[in-house]
């Protein structure tokens, strides 16, 4: 990691001036980010296409929740052997090879045209789901290599505002595309930002990854139980991992959104559209709120944590009371202030915590955990929300985020009062 620009601590490295200069000054880090703010974009567009497309062919949540499950699954599966590619190959590679296939598949949704072929959809999504699980935690493990360790708090915060940003950006701008040209331009517009993704990480020149010698690039059943080994011997590590996966226990929330736009206020693409607007401006600023919360400790981190998960459980237990799409759709934001600040909180953490050499397999176990509970809550959400509306299931399923939020904060309470927490 290049140590430059420690020796000028007049550099501006937080708020608005620390991200222009940040910006400004690393333009691999500018490139990396701003592929991801498009490749984002394009995913939303895509989403919101989708769900409007099996809503509109069936009317069942249940098959739209296949969605996001069709998603998941496949990415829960192969994250253990895309864990030890990102730590054994290189993760640039890895990321553009990633975006042109994903390029090529999102092409395939434009055969769908009626309900005898809307198997198609969930075979896409699957394959696309396999190279999102090598894209996502090389990402990740790669951002302490292409900042300068000073400017790591912002760019990780930048980073997990990306998602935000381009979920409040190209959701709803998604939802307006879909709703006025078709469905088909969202599905072209997300091959291209997968393309153009792809350009920009091949203008990146710092490494992906830090150098090792290949006795040191251990095989995959080997890596996989050091991780575990390394995991369980660092309580810090455990904590951070079990957050995300907590979180998604709620997550059957978001397949309900669409089911809120589309049957309980009747506005189909564009309200999918407003709500996963809303969704993201909280996604977008949530990131920046839970930093400045959890301080320069460890031990502010973990309590910004457990106040980030509670704010997701709180605002959709109100979401299912509003009367109308917008105050739903200021829920959605509220709670996604919770949802952004603990998914970027927890990132940074293991970032610190966790060396190069491994960083890539503990990520793709943290995307595999949260991918697994994500997954079965959204397939648990669309069976109940058939059986018994959506209203009570989103109900439900605020309650397990604030059940789990409390467990959390009770099992973390030696924890904070850890010295190795209490400092910087």
């Amino acid at each position: 990691m290049d140590h430059r620009e420690s020796a000028y601590p007049h550099i501006p490295r937080t708020g608005l001036r620390g991200t222009v200069s940040l910006l400004r000054r690393n333009r691999d880090f500018r490139n990396l980010y701003v592929a991801q703010l498009i490749s984002f974009g394009g995913d939303w567009f895509l989403l919101v296409a989708l769900y409007g497309l099996v809503l509109g062919l069936t009317h069942s949540a249940f098959l739209a929740s296949l969605i996001i499950v069709a998603e998941l699954v496949p990415f829960f599966l192969v994250s253990p052997i895309a864990g030890h590619l990102v730590d054994r190959l290189n993760r640039k590679t890895l990321m553009v090879t990633a975006d042109v296939v994903r390029s090529a598949l999102c092409l395939g949704f434009l055969l769908v045209h009626g309900r005898a072929v809307i198997w198609l959809v969930y075979v896409l999504q699957a394959a696309i789901a396999v190279f999102n699980a090598t894209f996502e935690p090389a990402s990740s493990a790669a951002v302490p290599n292409v900042v300068d360790e000073e400017d790591l708090p912002l760019a990780n915060t930048l980073v997990g505002s990306a998602w935000g940003t381009m979920l409040a950006v190209g959701g709803a701008l998604g939802g307006v595309i879909a709703g006025t040209l078709g469905r088909n331009a969202a599905f072209i517009g997300d091959a291209i930002s997968f393309a153009v993704s792809a350009m920009l990480l091949l203008r990146v020149h710092r490494a992906f990854n830090e150098a090792r010698a290949e006795h040191d690039k251990p095989g995959l059943v080997e890596a996989v139980a050091e991780t575990v080994q390394y995991s369980r011997q660092d309580h810090r590590v455990l904590a951070l991992l079990s957050v995300k996966g907590g979180f998604g226990l709620a997550g059957g929330v978001l397949i309900l959104l669409p089911v809120f736009a589309t049957d309980v206020f009747h506005q189909k693409e564009l309200g999918i559209g407003i709500l996963y607007g809303g969704r993201g401006v909280g996604a977008l600023i949530g990131p920046f709120i839970g930093r400045r919360v959890a301080g320069t400790t460890q031990r502010g981190l973990f309590i910004a944590l457990a106040i980030a998960l509670a704010t997701f459980g709180v605002f959709y237990a109100v979401f299912p009371l509003m009367p109308s799409l917008w105050l739903a759709a200021l829920c959605s934001m509220g709670a996604h202030l919770g949802g952004g600040a603990q998914w970027t909180l927890s990132t940074y953490g293991l970032q610190v915590l966790v060396p190069d050499r491994i960083r890539g397999r503990v990520f793709s176990f943290d995307f595999a955990l949260v991918t697994l509970t994500i997954a079965l809550s959204n397939l648990a959400a669309g069976l109940a929300a058939d059986a018994f509306g959506p209203k009570i299931t989103m109900a439900g399923l605020a309650a397990v985020g604030l059940v789990y939020a409390a467990a959390w904060w009770w099992a973390t309470h030696r924890l904070r009062a850890d010295r190795r927490v209490l400092g910087v």
